[in-house]
Protein backbone atom coordinates (compact mmCIF):
# COMPACT_ATOMS: atom_id res chain seq x y z
CA UNK A 1 0.00 0.00 0.00
CA UNK A 2 1.20 3.48 -0.79
CA UNK A 3 1.44 4.68 2.72
CA UNK A 4 2.00 8.29 1.99
CA UNK A 5 3.23 10.83 -0.13
CA UNK A 6 5.22 14.11 -0.42
CA UNK A 7 5.10 16.46 -3.16
CA UNK A 8 3.98 19.61 -4.34
CA UNK A 9 0.39 20.42 -4.71
CA UNK A 10 -0.26 21.29 -7.85
CA UNK A 11 -4.27 21.16 -8.99
CA UNK A 12 -6.94 21.48 -6.10
CA UNK A 13 -10.60 20.66 -7.57
CA UNK A 14 -13.99 20.20 -5.57
CA UNK A 15 -13.47 16.20 -4.92
CA UNK A 16 -9.98 15.55 -5.57
CA UNK A 17 -6.88 16.85 -5.47
CA UNK A 18 -3.35 16.47 -7.35
CA UNK A 19 0.52 16.19 -6.07
CA UNK A 20 3.81 15.90 -8.07
CA UNK A 21 6.21 14.19 -6.95
CA UNK A 22 9.45 12.54 -8.33
CA UNK A 23 7.80 13.85 -12.17
CA UNK A 24 5.14 11.51 -10.89
CA UNK A 25 1.71 13.09 -10.51
CA UNK A 26 -1.29 11.47 -8.49
CA UNK A 27 -4.62 12.00 -8.12
CA UNK A 28 -6.18 11.55 -4.83
CA UNK A 29 -9.72 11.84 -4.03
CA UNK A 30 -10.54 13.61 -0.15
CA UNK A 31 -12.92 14.08 2.01
CA UNK A 32 -14.40 18.02 2.22
CA UNK A 33 -12.75 18.85 4.98
CA UNK A 34 -9.70 17.66 3.67
CA UNK A 35 -9.40 19.69 0.33
CA UNK A 36 -10.74 22.87 2.04
CA UNK A 37 -7.30 22.97 4.62
CA UNK A 38 -5.21 22.30 2.00
CA UNK A 39 -2.63 25.10 1.22
CA UNK A 40 -2.11 27.08 -1.93
CA UNK A 41 -0.98 25.45 -5.04
CA UNK A 42 2.68 25.19 -5.42
CA UNK A 43 3.47 24.51 -1.99
CA UNK A 44 4.96 21.36 -0.42
CA UNK A 45 2.54 18.78 1.14
CA UNK A 46 2.23 15.33 3.11
CA UNK A 47 -0.47 13.27 2.33
CA UNK A 48 -1.33 10.52 4.22
CA UNK A 49 -3.06 7.31 1.70
CA UNK A 50 -5.46 5.11 1.27
CA UNK A 51 -4.93 2.81 -2.00
CA UNK A 52 -8.24 1.20 -2.58
CA UNK A 53 -8.23 -1.69 -5.18
CA UNK A 54 -10.77 -2.70 -7.29
CA UNK A 55 -11.27 -5.03 -10.44
CA UNK A 56 -11.30 -2.22 -12.92
CA UNK A 57 -9.56 0.80 -10.86
CA UNK A 58 -7.23 1.69 -8.71
CA UNK A 59 -8.60 4.46 -6.15
CA UNK A 60 -6.00 6.71 -4.33
CA UNK A 61 -7.47 8.54 -1.08
CA UNK A 62 -5.71 11.67 0.72
CA UNK A 63 -5.71 12.54 4.55
CA UNK A 64 -3.89 15.53 6.11
CA UNK A 65 -3.29 13.18 9.12
CA UNK A 66 -3.23 9.35 10.19
CA UNK A 67 -6.87 9.88 12.24
CA UNK A 68 -8.39 11.02 9.23
CA UNK A 69 -7.07 7.77 7.25
CA UNK A 70 -7.80 5.47 10.53
CA UNK A 71 -11.43 6.76 10.30
CA UNK A 72 -11.59 6.20 6.59
CA UNK A 73 -10.60 2.82 7.05
CA UNK A 74 -13.01 1.90 9.99
CA UNK A 75 -15.87 3.56 7.52
CA UNK A 76 -14.99 1.89 4.70
CA UNK A 77 -15.17 -1.64 6.53
CA UNK A 78 -18.98 -1.29 7.46
CA UNK A 79 -20.91 -3.76 5.81
CA UNK A 80 -22.32 -1.45 2.59
CA UNK A 81 -20.02 1.43 2.38
CA UNK A 82 -17.60 2.19 0.01
CA UNK A 83 -14.98 4.63 -0.30
CA UNK A 84 -17.30 7.37 -1.46
CA UNK A 85 -19.60 6.93 1.18
CA UNK A 86 -16.83 7.03 3.82
CA UNK A 87 -16.06 10.41 1.85
CA UNK A 88 -19.03 11.29 2.25
CA UNK A 89 -19.96 10.66 5.95
CA UNK A 90 -16.43 12.58 6.70
CA UNK A 91 -17.36 15.77 4.44
CA UNK A 92 -20.41 16.37 7.31
CA UNK A 93 -17.94 17.18 10.20
CA UNK A 94 -14.41 16.92 11.75
CA UNK A 95 -13.02 13.09 13.08
CA UNK A 96 -13.44 14.36 16.44
CA UNK A 97 -17.66 15.27 15.96
CA UNK A 98 -18.08 12.40 13.85
CA UNK A 99 -16.32 9.73 16.40
CA UNK A 100 -18.33 11.38 19.07
CA UNK A 101 -21.56 11.14 16.89
CA UNK A 102 -20.90 7.57 16.09
CA UNK A 103 -19.76 6.58 19.70
CA UNK A 104 -22.99 8.06 21.61
CA UNK A 105 -25.39 6.43 19.15
CA UNK A 106 -26.16 9.40 16.83
CA UNK A 107 -26.97 7.78 13.89
CA UNK A 108 -29.01 11.15 12.55
CA UNK A 109 -26.40 13.24 12.56
CA UNK A 110 -24.82 10.77 10.05
CA UNK A 111 -27.48 10.97 7.46
CA UNK A 112 -26.60 14.52 6.33
CA UNK A 113 -23.80 12.53 4.39
CA UNK A 114 -25.05 12.18 0.86
CA UNK A 115 -25.97 8.89 0.23
CA UNK A 116 -26.33 7.71 3.92
CA UNK A 117 -29.59 6.70 4.75
CA UNK A 118 -30.79 5.98 8.01
CA UNK A 119 -30.78 2.37 8.59
CA UNK A 120 -27.25 2.68 6.45
CA UNK A 121 -26.24 5.21 9.48
CA UNK A 122 -27.87 2.95 12.07
CA UNK A 123 -25.71 -0.06 10.97
CA UNK A 124 -21.84 2.39 11.00
CA UNK A 125 -23.06 2.93 14.65
CA UNK A 126 -23.64 -0.40 15.10
CA UNK A 127 -20.90 -2.03 13.74
CA UNK A 128 -17.66 0.52 15.12
CA UNK A 129 -19.64 2.36 18.42
CA UNK A 130 -17.17 1.70 20.79
CA UNK A 131 -14.26 1.55 18.85
CA UNK A 132 -13.48 4.77 17.74
CA UNK A 133 -11.66 7.44 20.11
CA UNK A 134 -13.13 10.39 21.07
CA UNK A 135 -11.61 13.87 22.44
CA UNK A 136 -14.35 15.45 24.32
CA UNK A 137 -17.85 13.92 22.91
CA UNK A 138 -20.02 15.91 24.41
CA UNK A 139 -18.57 19.33 23.05
CA UNK A 140 -17.93 17.64 19.49
CA UNK A 141 -21.49 16.69 19.48
CA UNK A 142 -22.70 19.78 20.00
CA UNK A 143 -20.51 21.67 17.71
CA UNK A 144 -21.57 19.26 15.32
CA UNK A 145 -25.53 19.39 15.95
CA UNK A 146 -24.62 23.33 15.62
CA UNK A 147 -23.12 23.01 12.61
CA UNK A 148 -25.51 20.81 10.70
CA UNK A 149 -28.08 23.93 11.55
CA UNK A 150 -25.61 26.42 10.06
CA UNK A 151 -25.07 24.14 7.03
CA UNK A 152 -28.86 24.20 6.51
CA UNK A 153 -29.01 28.23 7.02
CA UNK A 154 -26.10 28.49 4.99
CA UNK A 155 -28.06 26.71 1.89
CA UNK A 156 -31.21 28.28 2.62
CA UNK A 157 -29.62 31.70 2.20
CA UNK A 158 -28.43 30.33 -1.51
CA UNK A 159 -25.16 28.92 -1.39
CA UNK A 160 -24.56 25.08 -2.33
CA UNK A 161 -24.10 22.58 0.11
CA UNK A 162 -20.29 22.00 -1.15
CA UNK A 163 -19.92 25.88 -0.33
CA UNK A 164 -21.38 26.23 3.31
CA UNK A 165 -19.07 22.86 3.78
CA UNK A 166 -16.16 24.72 2.89
CA UNK A 167 -17.08 27.43 5.11
CA UNK A 168 -17.49 25.82 8.02
CA UNK A 169 -14.65 23.74 7.49
CA UNK A 170 -12.62 26.55 7.56
CA UNK A 171 -13.75 28.32 10.96
CA UNK A 172 -11.57 28.13 13.66
CA UNK A 173 -12.88 25.24 16.11
CA UNK A 174 -12.37 27.73 19.15
CA UNK A 175 -15.12 30.11 17.76
CA UNK A 176 -18.46 28.72 19.38
CA UNK A 177 -22.28 29.45 19.10
CA UNK A 178 -24.58 29.80 16.53
CA UNK A 179 -23.98 33.19 15.84
CA UNK A 180 -21.03 33.26 16.05
CA UNK A 181 -19.96 31.04 13.49
CA UNK A 182 -22.29 31.92 11.66
CA UNK A 183 -20.52 35.09 11.23
CA UNK A 184 -17.30 33.34 11.02
CA UNK A 185 -19.18 31.26 7.96
CA UNK A 186 -19.92 34.62 6.16
CA UNK A 187 -16.74 35.98 6.22
CA UNK A 188 -15.30 33.10 4.84
CA UNK A 189 -18.39 33.05 2.20
CA UNK A 190 -16.69 36.87 0.85
CA UNK A 191 -13.43 35.62 0.55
Amino acid sequence: MIYAIKGILILKRPQFFVVETSGVSFKLAAPAGVLAALPEIGVSVSIFTYLHVREDALDLYGFLTEAERSLFESLNGVTGIGPRSALGVMGIAKIDQLSAAINEGRPELLTRASGIGRKTAERIVLELRGKLTAIAPQQALLLMESDAELEETLVNLGYSRSQAKMFLAKIDPKVTGFKERFKEALKQAKH
